[in-house]
């Protein structure tokens, strides 16, 4: 049998607090770790979650957890997940589940005590991986361990009944291509990708982001993003979208997943909002790609150090910096010019206007339209000369009072 290597989540207290209050209710092997936590401690990428499945039901679990002195948080009760908290970390558990009725967005499960049942309702032969407080691996599908060491995304069972499950699989299955795909797409997964696109359209607009994005967020998200433009799903989500030259060359320039979505839409503000409304990303996200939109005919690679310090009081830093790093992927073999610009813009510290309507006052000016226009003709000015710190009193009583002549 598989065991796990060295794993330090595995034999920390924590851990083995949490399994063996399980089995003090359920008895030895009631409880495995499941699916992620398996999946990168097999083939040795970093463990950030640890979920649990198990036997028990979760009024079992809520009580076995409660008697053992460990915080018991009911997240999803209603489908069999409770979470316990030791030492600030989560752990998910779930009772094991068969569905009895899906619609292509949410399930109505059954609970079981049959480990090859809840292995058959989850999506990815390398996600329904099981493994004990031994380390020991269960893999019902009995491929899921050849899948995970190979870099295969292979659906269990037959790909269409998985997606027709839960469309936001098909998202699924290109964001884990991106993360752990050694390989060729799955042809039969990729076919029923493309027959059921249109199905995500039933999906929330939360889900679908929160998928889109982490999928940008791979190492090298390229072959996925082609393969899911190629299935005809990148144009059911985001139909702005193109890939090209430009996402080639952002991945190899930024991880930064929205660097990258910035060089899949065309830097036009209103389509860009639009999009991001459509797609409900966070406010952060969507008021960076907008902003980035706004700012960038203004961003050239040639621009002069006074220049950068103007587009930036006017548009802001972080607009600018995104908007320089687009311009940098129209010319990667300008990386000293655009790492020059991009280390002006991050170090600019935007300059308040000094002056205001307290100045205008003393001046005899009076509040109104008269005001307003003043301070913007001072401020006009006072950006043109490359934000002067001194000189302001008599720059804006020249305003005021123009010279004669």
């Amino acid at each position: 049998m598989i065991r796990l290597g060295d794993q330090p989540w595995l034999t920390a207290p924590a851990t083995q607090a949490v399994m063996a209050a399980l089995e003090a209710v359920g008895g030895p092997g009631c409880a495995r770790f499941v699916g992620g936590c398996v999946r990168n401690a097999l083939i040795g990428v970093p463990v950030a979650d640890i979920d649990i499945a198990t036997t028990l039901t979760p009024e079992e679990t809520d009580r076995a957890i409660r008697a053992a002195g460990l915080k018991a948080v009911p997240t999803g009760i209603v489908h069999g997940t409770v979470t316990a908290v030791l030492e600030r970390q989560p752990f998910e558990i779930t009772t094991l589940r068969r569905d009895v009725s899906t619609d292509g967005r949410n399930a109505t499960v059954a609970f079981t005590d049959d480990w090859a049942e809840d292995a058959a309702r989850r999506d990815f032969r390398l996600n329904a991986l099981y493994a004990d407080g031994d380390g020991r691996v269960f893999d019902p599908t009995g491929e899921g361990v050849a899948d995970a060491t190979a870099g295969r995304i292979v659906f269990v069972g037959d790909p269409e009944t998985r997606i027709r499950e839960d469309y936001l699989r098909i998202l699924r299955f290109f964001r884990f291509f991106a993360w752990y795909g050694r390989c060729e797409p799955n042809a039969a997964a990729l076919e029923a990708c493309r027959t059921l696109a249109p199905g995500m359209g039933r999906l929330s607009a939360e889900r679908v982001s929160k998928e889109l994005m982490s999928l940008l967020a791979a190492p090298d998200p390229r072959v996925a993003m082609e393969a899911m433009a190629d299935a005809g799903v990148l144009a059911q989500i985001l139909p702005e979208a193109a890939i090209g030259p430009l996402f080639e060359v952002a991945v190899e320039q930024s991880s930064d997943p929205v660097i990258r979505l910035m060089t899949l839409c065309p830097t036009d503000e209103r389509v860009v909002r639009e999009a991001s409304a459509r797609l409900r990303f966070p406010n952060a996200t969507r008021d960076r790609l907008a902003a980035a939109a706004l700012a960038a005919p203004f961003v050239s690679l040639k621009m002069n150090d006074a220049e950068v310090r103007v587009v930036a009081y006017r548009y802001g830093p972080r607009a600018v910096a995104d908007a320089v790093r687009r311009r940098w992927t129209e010319a990667p073999a300008e990386t000293a010019t655009a790492s020059r610009l991009l280390g002006l813009v991050e170090a600019w510290q935007r300059p308040a206007m000094p002056v205001g309507g307290r100045e205008l006052a003393r001046l005899g000016v009076e509040p109104g339209p008269e005001t307003g226009r003043l301070l913007k003709a001072f401020e006009e000015s006072w950006i043109a000369d490359d934000f002067p710190s001194n000189g302001h009193a008599e720059r804006l009583a020249a305003l005021v009072s123009p010279p004669c002549g």
